[in-house]
């Protein structure tokens, strides 16, 4: 397979999504400036966290503009598959490729530390290997990150099985006490109906070198390897 990283200016988890595509996972990975219209006849397509633009007007609101995600939206919307991590997961809500949007946390402070994870279904390819019984710890590093989606929104991710991660405690239990900043429903990530497009807050590139002492995240990239690169 062969995976493209958006690089926008002020993007600063691109290098450690790289690397573990390429030297943990061995994929072909190339880097993709913001400026560039051209995606090189990737196979998938991440937008990674950072502060895209400085994050000076809403955080994905300038990078959604970029002449790149011009071309990222057309891909995806053609059934190209495109996923997004905390700013990128911010960029696709501003591109209107994923539902609801991302604000501030509940407590208005940058929050960094591991959570859990509950996998809310296998019918994507970016949790098809990840066991819906065992809650990944994964990290987060975002200050807007409270997933918010009016009811009628909520309904139809619902019912579509389109909610991808939810916050919980080490043992599974999704509750308020396991939600840090806010989100509703305790929403980590979602999907688009298509099932090609998928954003996340926490960082699975954060946790998938043995070297971190927690490789989690590997499911993530182990599931998108196994479902889509040709046989």
């Amino acid at each position: 397979m062969k995976f493209g990283v958006v690089v926008f200016p002020g993007s600063n988890c691109d290098k450690d999504m790289i690397y573990v595509l390429e030297t943990l996972y061995k994929q072909e990975v190339v880097s993709l400036w913001h400026k560039d219209t051209d995606l090189q006849n990737c196979d998938f397509i991440i937008l990674p966290g950072g502060f895209s633009y400085g994050d000076y007007l809403r955080s994905g609101a300038i990078a959604r503009f970029s002449p790149i995600m011009q071309k990222v939206i057309e891909f995806a919307n053609n059934g190209g598959f495109v996923m997004g991590v905390c700013n990128g997961f911010q960029i696709l809500c501003e591109s209107g490729l994923l539902p609801g949007a991302l604000l501030h946390n509940n407590s208005h402070k940058f929050i960094c530390k591991n959570v859990y994870l509950s996998t809310q279904t296998n019918r994507s390819c970016i949790t098809d290997r990840v066991n819906l019984d065992e809650p990944l710890s994964i990290p987060i590093a975002h200050g807007e990150g409270r997933y918010f989606a009016d009811s009628e929104t909520l309904q139809q991710l619902n019912d579509n099985e389109q909610v991808i991660f939810r916050y919980c405690d080490k043992d599974g239990n999704i509750s308020e006490e396991s939600n840090p900043n806010g989100a509703v429903e305790n929403i980590a990530g979602i999907c688009n109906a298509g099932r090609n497009i998928f954003g996340m807050m926490p960082h699975p590139e954060r946790a998938a070198d043995q070297e971190l002492k927690n490789t989690d995240g590997g499911f993530i990239f182990e599931s998108i390897i196994s479902v889509l690169e040709p046989v």
